[in-house]
């Protein structure tokens, strides 16, 4: 059996102490080829977003992924973040936070064996 990892929980602990203290929670993101986010606002493969319940709509911060949606420029955006992606989370007014450390990703994609035959 795989272990959980504590990551999620750290996050959610984060987010549940900046409400309690009338913080904004943000997260900062490496953005990768899982990752859902307005590309524009994407700089050097990293974004930064409020997640605030005030920012947000139908936030979800499970162990796999936060998900919600927001608005850019008036425009609705369905957001979608891999737990393994937060790079940190922290309090817009104070800094205070937690910072974590994003792996390589390993490719999970098998290398076929590609066979060609002479079709007469």
């Amino acid at each position: 059996m795989n272990k959980i990892s504590t990551k999620p929980y750290f996050i959610r602990a984060i987010f549940d102490w900046c409400v309690d203290n009338n913080y904004s929670p943000y997260i900062f993101v490496d953005v990768n080829k899982d990752t859902i986010v307005p590309i524009n606002h994407i700089q050097n493969g990293k974004i930064i977003l409020n997640i605030s319940n005030e920012a947000t709509n139908n936030l979800i911060i499970d162990n796999i992924k936060i998900s919600f949606q927001t608005r850019f420029n008036g425009v609705l955006e369905n957001i979608f973040i891999p737990i393994d992606r937060i790079i940190s989370i922290y309090a817009q007014e104070t800094g205070e936070g937690m910072q974590f450390t994003i792996s390589e990703e390993v490719s999970t994609i098998k290398k076929e064996k590609k066979s060609f035959s002479i079709v007469e």
